[in-house]
């Protein structure tokens, strides 16, 4: 029999691709046939460090690289560049999880801004290396600005209807290991 804990584990892995799904099959769905004026957030990017951030053991480095690299080919982006770039986003983050632990929303707020901004830039440069063309900057930049902006959203979704919330300083799990 599988300990509770493990159980749990993989019952918010399932979930996490389960809501990437979710929104990829929302963002592909030909809602509108005119060619869009105002692009929407990447709600993936926010959930991706919400979780990074409340409990980076239930969103393992694979996990986020394959749902991001699904998403990379169905939106047809070059494959595995955005997933790279937010792998190395989302490991800067966890590695910063027990200092983000004991910050308010604001703080975790901005310094989410800061990485995503990061990544936007990061993924332009990669374009400019390799002479591809690029999506309009003002296209680009209002997608990461709404993304921002949806993050503290995203956080409180996160948290009222999944309940995912950060650990506590010397929580401990079913084993004594500190999380």
């Amino acid at each position: 029999m599988a300990e509770p804990l493990t159980r749990t584990r993989w019952a918010y892995r399932a979930l996490y691709v389960a809501i990437a799904g979710f929104l990829m099959f929302v963002r592909l769905l030909p809602l509108d046939t005119a060619p869009v004026s105002w692009p929407g957030p990447d709600l993936l990017l926010g959930v991706t460090f919400a979780w990074v951030l409340r409990r980076p053991d239930y969103v393992p480095a694979l996990l986020i690289a394959a749902v991001i690299l699904l998403e990379d080919l169905l939106l047809m982006r070059p494959p595995g560049l955005w997933a790279v770039i937010v792998l190395v986003a989302s490991e800067f983050l966890r590695g910063r999880v027990a200092l983000m632990r004991e910050v308010n929303i604001l703080t975790e707020w901005l310094m989410v801004s800061v990485v995503m901004f990061a990544a936007f830039i990061a993924y332009r440069l990669a374009f400019v290396l390799v002479v591809l063309p690029q999506p309009d900057f003002g296209f680009a930049l209002i997608r990461v600005l709404g993304s921002i902006v949806t993050y503290p959203l995203v956080v409180a979704v996160t948290a009222l209807v999944f309940g995912l919330r950060k650990t506590a300083p010397g929580e401990v799990d079913a084993l004594g290991r500190r999380i």
